[in-house]
């Protein structure tokens, strides 16, 4: 079978008073049935303008998709007009944005926005439609829900409009939901159970996941997958077993030294990423990590390192000296 959604070369542009941003740099990634891959990297690396970007959501302008390929269910995105864009938006693919209460209409309630979701892709009545609102907001584990539903987003809590947004996405029963930064502005205790939620009624619905994160405790346990960010490029994909247990890219290393850990004694120091994120106006030819590298050489300079091959099947890295690195991380340690 092939896959859910496939990504090819994907290029996307913003053009700026500062020059030309290279948001989205060539990137290229599959998301199977019923997965769930996560998307890693700090802010300012390409991930939320890659989800976006697959929704045809850049605006244009000043942001334009340039090239590659987005195949969902084997129609490409990128070819389909505007009127069929919508349609596939909120049917077949969900997204819960990363703050909730901008996302949400404030002057409407939430039964509403729920309810329209279902009035214009499933031209559901309004009878039907607010059956399956109710349904929805119990399904999310929002108590009281038909209470809810007459309420506005300001009268809930952060952690119940998330659950509404994840509601909202879970509407027309899609085949993948993208998350962005799901849990950014809530507290510890909320994130684990939104997360937990999530992680729940994907298995139970069968439903595919694209997570994106700069919480790497966030991929460990909910990732199968793991598509690692940098200036607009990925530099290491893989497993998510691969990723923590076998980093084959620089920074990949330095995302995960950065973590605290419980193993770790109470007074030892972080190991922070050096350095600053590129500016990704004046990128040049070489790899953009190698100001912030330890292992940086001079081939560095040179070229960008393609995304090749190493170690396990399906583990990518690009990086000129992933095939020794695993040593060399160990002699930095």
């Amino acid at each position: 079978m092939p896959p859910l959604l496939e990504v090819k070369g994907l290029h996307t542009e913003f053009r700026t008073g500062a020059g030309l941003v290279r948001a989205v740099d060539g990137i290229s990634y599959t998301v199977e049935h019923g997965e769930t891959v996560a998307i890693v990297g700090e802010s300012g690396s390409g991930k939320s303008v890659g989800a976006l970007s697959i929704l045809r959501l850049i605006p244009n302008p000043p942001g334009q998709i340039t090239a590659g390929e987005i195949l969902f269910d084997g129609r490409d995105l990128r070819g389909l007009p505007e009127s069929e864009m919508r349609e596939i938006r909120g049917r077949d693919i969900g997204m819960v944005f990363q703050e909730p209460m901008t996302s949400l209409n404030p002057v409407l309630t939430i039964g509403r926005q729920i309810t329209e979701v279902l009035e214009q892709h499933q031209a559901a009545d309004r009878a039907a439609s607010e059956g399956r609102a109710l349904e929805l907001l119990e399904l999310v584990g929002i108590a009281d829900a038909a209470r809810r539903l007459r309420q506005y987003p300001h009268q809930l809590s952060g952690g119940m409009r998330q659950r509404v947004m994840i509601a909202i996405a879970l509407a027309c029963n899609p085949k993948l939901i993208i998350a962005d930064e799901p849990t950014t502005a809530l507290d510890v205790t909320i994130q684990a159970q939104i997360l937990e939620l999530m992680k729940s009624l994907t298995i139970r619905l069968n439903v595919a996941l694209i997570i994106i994160t700069h919480n790497l405790g966030v991929v460990a346990r909910y990732a199968r997958r793991v598509n690692v960010m940098y200036a607009g490029r990925i530099v290491e994909s893989g497993s998510a077993d691969a990723i923590y247990h076998d980093p084959r890219h620089p920074y990949t290393i330095a995302l995960l030294r950065s973590v605290p850990r419980l193993d770790q004694p109470r007074k030892a120091r972080l190991d922070p990423v050096d350095g600053q994120p590129p500016d990704l106006t004046r990128l040049d030819g070489g790899c953009a990590f190698r100001p912030r590298c330890r292992f940086a050489i001079d081939k560095c300079a040179e070229a960008r390192p393609p995304l090749a091959a190493i170690g396990d099947p399906g583990h990518f890295s690009a990086c000129f000296r992933s095939a020794e690195l695993a040593a060399a991380r160990d002699v930095a340690a």
